[in-house]
């Protein structure tokens, strides 16, 4: 599937992102990091079901504290801008430098976020059978955005870059 890239007026070849990583990085990923926002956010009334379904305890059964609410609201902003860069910020250019530095950050916010539920115990990371909604989001929509990040930043489905003609 390889792709070729298109010359814009005599200038340099731009790049074609391919179909697969548009499709994910400006539509899939950030409706659904907008999705995980609107659960944090206590003007939507769910962050109770947020907290019930990350790690469910008795304790947590009338809401969220004060505390807990303000770290979800923090967390819930944090996806939203996440979700916002992530659509405009990729939707804007077409420069691969930019697509591999923005995506590098994202892979290492994949890393810490998937480290950020370790204490729940080292076996959720592969009980996908036992998994919830929110460990399907937390867990294995991590691991797809992961793995295509990984994907692209190893140049997969990319259209090699051309070698550059030195002038003598």
């Amino acid at each position: 599937m390889a792709q070729q890239a298109r010359t814009v007026s005599g200038s340099a070849a731009v790049p074609v992102i391919p179909l697969i990583y548009r499709l994910f990085f400006l539509y899939i990923e950030p409706v659904f990091t907008a999705i995980g926002a609107i659960y944090a956010l206590d003007v939507f009334g769910l962050q109770h079901e947020y907290m019930q379904l990350t790690y469910p305890t008795s304790a947590g059964l009338l809401g969220a504290s004060k505390r807990e609410s303000i770290i979800l609201n923090q967390l819930g902003n944090m996806y939203f801008i996440f979700a916002f860069n992530e659509a405009l910020v990729l939707r804007a250019t077409n420069d691969l430098r930019v697509w591999r530095i923005f995506l590098l950050g994202l892979l290492i916010a994949d890393l810490g976020h998937l480290y950020s539920v370790h204490s729940v115990g080292v076996g959720i990371y592969w009980s996908a059978w036992a998994w919830n909604s929110m460990y399907w989001g937390n867990l294995g929509f991590v691991y797809l955005g992961a793995t295509m990040r990984t994907c692209f930043l190893l140049g997969l489905g990319l259209q090699p870059s051309s070698p550059r003609k030195v002038k003598t």
